[in-house]
């Protein structure tokens, strides 16, 4: 039985449709690929957190027990402010952090690209050997 990866997978619910397009990259790896997303959808009560300071320990919380944080590096992420908090909490709990370039972008984030540990291209071989590697 292949090792169970626990990943963060941090994305903008505004481009939700990245997001669930790499779900669907690494569920199509099958029992190739076990994985326990530790992401937080776009339905999750996280989002009525009553603060700033209760949205980032829930975030928090999402990322601890994951192995890998793992980053769509869209150039939205450098204007989201919550993506910049998931790095520097990533970093804080020591998580290697892999960027994700977007199929066929031609811009992505520097800031993204400069935190990350690894950076992959939107395809899913490299993606998954990428978390192998890291995890």
């Amino acid at each position: 039985m292949a090792n169970t990866y626990n990943l963060f997978i941090s994305h903008s619910w505004a481009y939700g449709d990245a997001y669930d397009k790499l779900i669907g990259l690494l569920d199509s790896k099958g029992g190739y690929f076990p994985y326990k997303n530790y992401s937080v959808p776009r339905n999750d009560p996280i989002h009525n957190a009553p603060n700033q300071v209760a949205l980032r320990a829930a975030i928090e919380r999402q990322i601890r027990p994951a192995s890998v944080v793992v980053i769509l590096a869209g150039v939205y992420s450098t204007y989201s402010k919550w993506i910049n908090v998931e790095i520097e909490l990533a970093k804080q709990l020591g998580k290697p952090i892999i960027a994700i370039e977007p199929w066929g972008s031609e811009k992505t984030s520097k800031v993204v690209k400069d935190a990350a540990d690894k950076i992959v291209k939107w395809q899913t071989d490299s993606i998954v050997n990428a978390i192998r590697e890291i995890a």
